[in-house]
C-alpha cells in the first residue's frame, strides 16, 4: 500500500499534498491579518458612515443579495446567528435596515436595507475601492483568477463548519 505523501504525483496533477499544505498554510497567514488589518481600515473611517465592521458585513450581504433573514445572513457569513442579530439591530438603529414580513417563515422576518442604508455600504465600497486600486506590484487580473480559485476551493473545504 503506498503513502499519498510519497506516491509519485503526475505533472500535471499539481504538487504533493504535503507541500500544497504548506502552501495553503502561507495563505492563511497572509489572509487572517490582512482581513485584521482591513477590518481596522473600515473602522477608523466608521466616523464617516457611523458603520462598524460587522454592520458593513450585513449591509453589504443585503446590498449583494437582496433581502435576508438573519439566520440565512449568519449561514452565508459563518457567522452566530446571535453576533447577526446585534449588528442588525445596530443598523436598524441607525435605519440602515428595516424588518419586513416574509411570506415564507412568519417568525423570521427578512430584513432588507432601506435607502440610507445603500447609500452608506455604496460609501463605503467607494471608498474601499479607491484604497485598493494602489495595490502595488505588477499584479495581472490572471493573478486575481488563481487568488479567487484557491481562496474559493478552501471556503468550499470549510463551507460545513457550524458557526452556532
Amino acid at each position: 500500500m503506498s503513502d499519498d505523501r510519497t506516491a509519485p504525483v503526475p505533472a500535471s496533477a499539481g504538487p504533493p499534498r504535503d507541500e500544497l499544505g504548506e502552501r495553503l498554510t502561507e495563505v492563511f497567514d497572509l489572509v487572517g491579518p490582512l482581513y485584521r488589518r482591513v477590518q481596522r481600515k473600515v473602522e477608523e473611517a466608521a466616523p464617516i458612515e457611523g458603520l462598524s465592521v460587522g454592520v458593513r458585513a450585513v449591509l453589504d450581504l443585503l446590498r449583494a443579495r437582496g433581502p435576508l433573514t438573519v439566520p440565512q445572513m449568519g449561514r452565508a457569513q459563518a457567522l452566530s446567528r446571535q453576533f447577526v442579530q446585534r449588528m442588525v439591530n445596530d443598523a436598524a438603529r441607525q435605519d440602515l435596515v428595516e424588518s419586513v414580513p416574509n411570506p415564507a417563515h412568519r417568525r423570521s422576518p427578512l430584513i432588507r436595507l432601506t435607502e440610507p442604508g445603500r447609500t452608506a455600504i455604496e460609501a463605503v465600497r467607494a471608498r474601499e475601492h479607491e484604497l485598493l486600486r494602489r495595490v502595488g506590484g505588477d499584479l495581472t487580473m490572471a493573478d486575481v483568477d488563481a487568488c479567487l480559485r484557491v481562496l474559493g476551493a478552501m471556503h468550499t473545504l470549510f463551507a460545513d463548519v457550524d458557526v452556532d
